[in-house]
């Protein structure tokens, strides 16, 4: 299994404020959901509660919340870990947010789809934690530039973790 991290990040690293993100880009959301569906996808509680549908159509939604009582169409785990075992069969995973669950599977994670908004938001109140870039190595990135329908320009990049490290953290 492949566990992806997808996220898209301001240049002062925020990616919300109030349990919302910061911006509208539809660009970045047709990425989001081309990439995703047909995936398992991984959140927590308050990632789940701000999507305004409910769970995302066409993909495998699991929330990682010891107080949630999941809706139709959603799977409920305490921990990451007991998620990461129920999706083990998966051929890629992707870990959609919030901040906290961004950190635990930071240390796990083998690629991040990296979307970042060239753009500071400095009213944020949730970030992306802090990570090495030598031990990934970009196998993708370009940059999507502002439009009519996208007010801030996005570069992204995918980063896969070089295997050394991966096998210093297990």
């Amino acid at each position: 299994m492949t566990l992806s991290i997808i996220v898209a990040v301001a240049a002062n690293n925020a990616i919300g404020k109030d349990n919302d993100l910061l911006w509208h880009l539809p660009g970045d959301l047709k990425r989001f959901k081309e990439t995703t569906t047909g995936h398992a996808i991984i959140m927590g509680k308050n990632t789940f509660h701000s999507l305004p549908n409910g769970a995302l159509p066409n993909r495998r939604n699991i929330v990682v919340s010891s107080t949630l009582v999941p809706p139709d169409g959603v799977e409920c785990y305490s921990t990451l870990q007991a998620a990461l075992e129920a999706v083990a069969g998966e051929e890629e995973v992707f870990i959609i947010g919030g901040a906290q669950l961004y950190a635990a599977s930071l240390p796990l994670a083998d690629k991040i789809y990296f979307s970042r908004v060239e753009k500071g938001f400095p009213e944020a109140d949730t970030y992306f934690p802090e990570f090495d870039l030598t031990e990934w190595t970009p196998s993708y990135c370009t940059l999507y530039p502002e439009d009519e329908r996208n007010e801030y320009a996005v570069t992204l990049t995918i980063y896969q973790r070089i295997a050394y490290f991966k096998h210093r953290l297990k």
